[in-house]
């Protein structure tokens, strides 16, 4: 059944009094950047343009669309998957699941592949996209998190601040890039999703969207979700992740890990404000 468009709710922006929480010294220093940062950061609130079913049983941690449809990676050791799911009702049409051992973290489909990482076990999967049958399968160093792809390298996350480019072949490493805010390294970062141009990221733990240059590592814009799900809702769920974009329809859906409903937004500019100063010698 189709959900008829909702009325457009402008949601304000409100500014985090904590940019990157304790991780950050956990970090080590920042290589210096290839690259001058950006002369401005933009900041967004966001519309909700429409709302639809998604599965509370589904802990999300990798979201795409492609085709027409969704495809979702869960996480959780025993309870992980792959699924294909029908935006409109959210009903899973197919599902794959993982093995106990195996926990579930981001996907990407490209090529009529969908290729999903795990945590811990240092592997990925890749599936035909038809028929979900297992087809391949890779290795990495350290943990899994998010995955995308600009159609040229698959981009990989691995909740810290840095960013990692996979041959899309071979899956080896190509390369990999430090995100920023400044002088500052962005951290936590979790799913991801490639919109014209730009690497957008979960921030895990937090309601907002890193929105990165994957260039430069640079954060060039931050999107606020505060109040995406009301309070009472909000208290029975876990954290805020899972982006995919439409490219046909200009369209980005958002969801939750065990939340019942995925929203389509639209962003909306708040403000822009001179990048914050580089410390010298950063450069």
């Amino acid at each position: 059944m189709y959900l008829a468009p909702l009325k457009r709710t402008i949601i304000p922006l409100v500014v985090a009094t904590t940019l990157f929480g304790c991780c950050v010294a956990c970090e080590p220093p920042l290589p210096p950047a290839d690259q001058p940062p950006p002369e401005t950061i933009v900041f967004y609130a966001y519309e909700v343009i429409n709302e639809f079913p998604h599965d509370p049983e589904a802990f999300t941690q990798g979201l795409d669309y492609a085709d027409g449809f969704l495809y979702e990676g869960t996480g959780l050791y025993g309870a992980s998957s792959i699924r294909q799911v029908a935006l409109e009702t959210g009903e899973v049409l197919r599902i794959k699941e993982l093995p106990r051992a195996y926990f579930g973290e981001g996907v990407t489909v490209h090529n009529g592949r969908l290729v999903q990482l795990t945590w811990k076990s240092q592997t990925g999967f890749v599936y035909d996209l038809e028929t979900f049958d297992r087809v391949g399968d890779f290795n990495y160093l350290g943990e899994g998190w998010g995955l995308t792809h600009d159609g040229r390298r698959f981009i990989m996350s691995d909740g810290t601040t840095r960013l990692r480019f996979l041959d899309m072949k071979t899956f080896q490493p190509i390369g990999e890039l430090y995100v920023r805010y400044g002088d500052s390294p962005v951290t936590r970062l979790n799913e991801l999703e490639y919109i014209d141009g730009l690497v957008y990221a979960n921030i895990w733990k937090e309601d907002r969207i890193a929105i990165i240059c994957p260039a430069s590592g640079y954060v060039v814009g931050w999107v606020d979700m505060t109040g995406l799900l009301p309070p009472e809702e909000r208290a029975r769920v876990d954290v805020f992740n899972g982006i995919a974009y439409d490219p046909a329809g200009d369209r980005i859906f958002v969801t939750g890990k065990l939340w019942p409903k995925l929203f389509e937004i639209q962003l909306v500019e708040a403000r822009t404000e001179p990048y914050p100063d580089i410390a010298s010698g950063a450069q």
